[in-house]
């Protein structure tokens, strides 16, 4: 095709009143060609002109603003107040440590919040609307971004509308304006100009920006992008993504004012008995409730938390689960059902002819998908197509009364433009032996009566170059039968015959379609249902399938082993339905249609939507009862959706799941997570990084309560028992600041437990910390005290100093951490069930650093003048190790004593 040509283009006034001008006057101000669209080059102008089509992002929070907010935590504000008054005591080293201790708490959130709004940059730009166009005469689907004035628009159902348009042709066109008007009802559209003084929700021959489409077809003309919209002009950005504040934050943001308000009152008492009841120096009895509380305070906690939920999302990323809102991350942690459609999703979405019913035999067809690869076979032996005549004429059928296209690329196969089932008839016909091109140059399309569901068949009218015409019909086998007389054999159509011929291949699964022909008189050059009536003859039956994804019966069989239900929601015939519910696994015996469902009371219907896998001829309308119902009984569901009218099931799932790639924009804004392959595979992966990404969370808690709790036993049981302090505040600090960049960061990088997707799934009403959760954290806490204090009391048996002894009890605490570091990576399977030094690289890794770092803190000077540390000797050392080694036999020994009681998880 040679280039479009296109005049050259002046922007015209932006105070154009766009809805008063008729069509030909918009294409006129715009430079614009109705049938070619713009060239490429002049797109490229416009582009550079008006920019790109996107409408202002969102003020956010200045860098210097989210570095202080990071400040904003009960616990910090404890730790900062410690760390005023320790300066105001001139006890300088123990204040510097504090406030490094803060100001790299508030570095790692400040970096961590940073990336996660990349990340959430990332989501929006994967989740950009696309707009279907005419552009250098063909069609093309490009980024709304990227629309210009002048550009070409074409709409259909359950689209957004992407720019400001002037609708140029409708059909059947109306749209849901609610984002600008506030009204519910769709508005019918025209391509009449409207008064100037019209509102706009009475401007019937635009469509506006954000918009959506709610039935019908229209091609319109881009008057505004971005900023011009209307939309634009308001400021209202639709569809945003929702920050990370999710219910599992607020329920450690709730945790952390109450553990803020137990420290205060434990530090109280310490020091009410340090000073009162000991005699303790007001310094010194000060300094170890400082020492008190920056060890209970697990500051590290929430940054912790951020990286987690952050891994985990990116994780779902790269497996082409984008995730919306991240409370669905927890959320797919405790899903009980799994909603969803069959097509596309659960199946290929590449329909493949597999049997053609002629009327005196029956054949098979090889070969799947749509390339023309494969044969024909009746009773096990090949059939010679080109010999068949029955088949031929059928075959010319199916490439004629066709609107699809099969495309070869190099490298990647062929493609189809068009609808699915009218590609495997394309390809049932180049198996056939048969060219389109040469079959559509041999009998020319004169007209066409499109699909529509009203009708349910298609028919075009050809002339063979011999002044014969003839209508080709293909559509639901029940409507074309009726209009059939006769067969290609000649006989007079046998309906029960041929009704049992299509019952059969339903019922393995297969959709059925009817061919069929008529001759109309000489010099028929138009098409009207008035000729559509009692006078074709039956050419055959064509079955076809949508055959199960292999990737997604294993992923069924998974989520099934994970306790969770697996539904399937179709459009489709009940026993097709079941069919291919029989093929993934699912209960398919007893499929429910959306007739059935609709007779069916409240309780009822919970009843059936808990006892049924497969529901056949299913409406959105049916999917919103189905959700209620489910809910009703207590699950927590998972729907997928495509469509427009699927957007209220999906905000009233549990978690909404659309469609990437067939899915409407309309969808895709009301779901939680969209899968960028439209694949079921892809939810049960999510839901799998979801069970893994709490259980990290919670391994995390696991392994920060009971070190701060061992920390903060060692300086209570100082001061209650009057010995001297194991540890200083400024150690304290030091210990929980390098093991939480070190050995709890590396707890954000565990792979999955043995056995995730084997458990039942997790009861949203549990608390956060369980009961086996909570006996960990004291259990833990006593062994740290216990080894703590054996090193500490053995270093001043022996004649040690207290700075070494001090020095002794600080390894001491971070070798305990470390070894429980092993142990807190299973909740209470062995340490050993796995590579325990391979499986997670990073644990390896930080753990050698957490141990350069401690030498430093041991036998450098500088960090010895600062810490008031000494050199160790190896009798130290063997005896900090032998105390840790058996400190970790003592959690692997506690494990074993809960695997036997049947504990599994915490």
């Amino acid at each position: 095709m040679g280039s479009i040509m296109t005049k050259e283009f002046t922007p015209p006034d932006k105070n154009i009143a766009w809805h008063t001008l008729e069509r030909d006057q918009a294409l006129a101000h715009l430079a614009a060609n109705a049938s070619t669209g713009l060239a490429s080059d002049d797109v490229a102008r416009r582009l550079a002109t008006y920019g790109p089509n996107s409408l202002p992002e969102s003020r956010r929070r200045g860098p210097w603003l989210r570095f202080a907010l990071q400040f904003h935590n009960p616990l910090i504000y404890v730790l900062l107040a410690a760390g005023i008054v320790t300066y105001g005591l001139k006890d300088y080293v123990d204040a510097g440590v504090i406030a490094a201790v803060v100001l790299i708490n508030a570095l790692i959130g400040f970096i961590q919040e940073g990336k996660a709004e990349k990340a959430l940059d990332a989501v929006r730009a994967m989740l950009a609307s696309r707009a279907m166009v005419i552009r250098d005469g063909e069609r093309q689907e490009v980024d709304a971004s990227q629309l210009v004035p002048g550009d070409i628009v074409l709409l259909e159902s359950g689209a957004k509308v992407p720019a400001d348009l002037r609708l140029l042709h409708v059909k059947n066109f109306r749209v849901n304006e609610a984002a600008l008007t506030g009204e519910s009802v769709p508005v019918e559209k025209n391509e009449a100009p409207a008064a100037a003084a019209a509102a706009i929700g009475d401007r019937s021959g635009m469509a506006f920006a954000g918009t959506v489409a709610s039935f019908g077809q229209a091609q319109g003309v881009v008057v505004g992008t971005g900023r011009d919209t209307e939309i634009g002009r308001i400021s209202t950005l639709v569809g945003e993504v929702q920050s990370l504040d999710t219910p599992l934050t607020r329920r450690l943001a709730q945790f952390a004012s109450q553990i803020t308000v137990f420290i205060l009152g434990a530090g109280l008492l310490t020091f009410v008995f340090g000073y009162w009841v000991r005699d303790m120096p007001m310094l010194d009895i000060f300094l170890a409730v400082v020492g008190l509380t920056v060890a209970a305070i697990p500051e590290g906690l929430p940054a912790i938390v951020t990286i987690v939920l952050a891994i985990g999302t990116r994780n779902m990323a790269r497996n082409k689960a984008i995730i919306r809102r991240l409370p669905a991350v927890e959320t797919l942690g405790s899903v009980t059902v799994i909603c969803s459609d069959k097509t596309g999703t659960l199946t290929k979405n590449e329909m493949t002819a597999v049997q053609v019913m002629l009327p005196l035999n029956t054949l098979e067809v090889s070969g799947a998908g749509y390339a023309p690869e494969g044969g024909f076979h009746q009773d096990g032996a090949v059939v010679d197509a080109a010999q068949e005549d029955a088949l031929q004429a059928l075959a010319q059928c199916a490439l004629l009364c066709n609107d699809a296209s099969l495309r070869h690329k190099a490298g990647t196969g062929w493609h189809l433009v068009g609808d699915p089932t009218e590609g495997a008839l394309l390809t049932l016909g180049h198996k056939a032996g048969l060219d389109p091109v040469d079959a559509a140059a041999a009998a020319p399309r004169l007209d066409a009566i499109p699909f529509e569901s009203e009708h349910r068949f298609m028919a075009t009218l050809h002339h063979d170059h011999a002044a014969h015409a003839f209508v080709l019909l293909k559509g639901a086998p029940e409507r074309v039968l009726d209009l059939c007389q006769t067969d290609a054999s000649g006989q007079p159509l046998d309906h029960a015959a041929w009704n049992a011929r299509m019952d059969a291949a339903a019922r393995v699964g297969q959709r059925v379609l009817a061919l069929a022909r008529a001759d109309m008189p000489a010099g028929t050059t138009a098409l009207s249902m008035a000729d559509i009536t009692q006078r074709f003859t039956l050419l055959g039956l064509v079955g076809l399938i949508d055959p199960p994804r292999e990737e997604a019966i294993a992923a069924v069989a998974e989520c099934q082993g994970a306790g969770l239900r697996v539904k399937m929601i179709t459009g489709d015939h009940a026993v097709t339905a079941a069919a291919i519910g029989r093929q993934l696994g699912l209960s398919a015996d007893h499929a429910v249609t959306g007739d059935a469902l609709g007779s069916l009371d409240a309780l009822a219907l919970q009843k059936v939507a808990i006892e049924t896998d497969v529901f056949a001829r299913a409406s959105p309308e049916h999917k919103l009862r189905l959700v209620a119902a489910m809910q009703a009984q207590g699950e927590l569901v998972a729907m997928t959706g495509d469509g427009v009218n699927d957007a209220p099931a999906l905000k009233m799932a549990d978690i909404g799941v659309a469609m990437g790639h067939k899915g409407t924009d309309a969808a895709r804004e009301a779901a939680d997570l969209v899968l960028t392959d439209d694949n079921f595979a892809t939810i049960a992966h999510a839901v799998r990084e979801g069970r893994v990404v709490f259980d990290n969370i919670k391994k995390s808690i696991l392994f920060m309560l009971p070190t701060n709790g061992g920390e903060a036993g060692v300086i209570l049981l100082a001061v209650f028992s009057g010995l001297a302090l194991p540890v200083t505040a400024g150690q304290i600090l030091w210990v929980n600041m390098v093991t939480a960049v070190t050995l709890a960061l590396a707890l954000a990088f565990e792979p999955a437990e043995p056995g995730v997707m084997q458990r039942q799934p997790r009861s949203p009403s549990e608390p956060l910390i369980t009961r086996a959760l909570g006996f960990r954290i004291a259990y833990v806490s006593l062994l740290m005290i216990i080894v703590t204090f054996s090193v500490f009391e053995w270093e001043l048996s022996r004649g040690s100093s207290l700075e070494m002894a001090r020095t002794a009890a600080v390894n001491m605490l971070v070798v305990g951490e470390l070894v429980y570091l092993f142990n807190v990576r299973h909740f209470t399977s062995s340490a050993f069930v796995r590579g325990i030094l391979t499986d997670n690289p990073v644990a390896l890794w930080m753990s050698v650093l957490l141990i350069g770092l401690q030498l430093l803190l041991t036998y450098a000077p500088p960090m010895q003048g600062v810490f008031q540390t000494e050199a160790l000797d190896a009798t130290s050392w063997a005896v900090i190790l032998g105390l840790g080694g058996l400190k970790f036999l003592a959690v692997e020994a506690e494990k074993a004593i809960l695997r036997r009681m049947n504990i599994r998880n915490f």
